[in-house]
């Protein structure tokens, strides 16, 4: 994908991590729509991206989740790309665990994202456009004292890796990010819980370049390579 002039909608852009990509992207040329629920953060990314309008919503509420993708839709004149960088954290051992945090992990990091792609795919396939959704390494590594948490990004990834089949004859590309631990503040707001011992944290700045080259080269995957401690991007 050839990025300058491209419509971009990015949602969780009131984070850490979506809003460096909301910089990187803008930088790229693209005209961009940002959309998370810290109205602050995003007039604050907003003003920095010369004015780069936004919309609040909540991703625990369906009908805001499907209403943002066609409000910026609309705002821009269609979507090229739709960037989905939103997820919450939870910790502790799965016996500990309590229902309603549980339930809230998959409402956020799997059936919030799942209805914002739904929402999207009608304008991408008009547009022969890129979905892009950040799942996580728990996908591919479900770890301890991490278990609700490491499904709810694996049921998000299994559905990315699905629906990038059948997409696949639409001229829509689906690109599945599963970025390692790195420091954008998350683990301090998790729902509940204490981290248990987390490995280095990878270079977010170099997690971002990573993620728009993938975008660039209709990257399948986003992967890190616990080995050889690399960010890996598959086709």
């Amino acid at each position: 994908m050839q990025l300058r002039n491209k419509n971009v909608l990015i949602v969780g852009a009131s984070g850490v991590l979506g809003g460096k990509l909301a910089h990187k992207l803008h930088e790229a040329g693209t005209r961009t729509y940002l959309a998370g629920r810290d109205r602050n953060e995003l007039a604050t990314v907003s003003e920095e991206l010369d004015g780069t309008p936004y919309s609040i919503f909540e991703a625990i509420d369906t009908d805001s989740c499907r209403r943002v993708v066609d409000t910026a839709a609309e705002s821009l004149g269609g979507l090229d790309l739709v960037l989905i960088a939103t997820g919450v954290a939870a910790f502790g051992r799965t016996s500990d665990a309590e229902d309603a945090v549980t339930e809230h992990l998959l409402t956020i990091n799997t059936l919030a994202p799942i209805v914002l792609a739904r929402a999207a795919l009608p304008h991408l396939e008009r547009s022969g456009g890129t979905l892009a959704a950040l799942s996580a390494i728990l996908a591919d590594h479900p770890t301890a004292e991490m278990a609700d948490y490491s499904a709810s990004k694996a049921a998000l990834s299994a559905w990315l890796t699905a629906t990038r089949r059948e997409m696949r004859g639409r001229g829509v590309d689906v690109f599945d990010i599963r970025p390692p631990h790195m420091e954008t503040g998350l683990v301090d707001r998790a729902l509940s819980g204490t981290p248990p011992r987390m490995p280095p944290a990878a270079d977010t700045d170099e997690v971002v370049e990573t993620i728009v080259s993938g975008i660039r080269d209709s990257a399948h995957e986003l992967r890190y390579d616990l080995e050889q401690r690399r960010l890996r991007l598959v086709f």
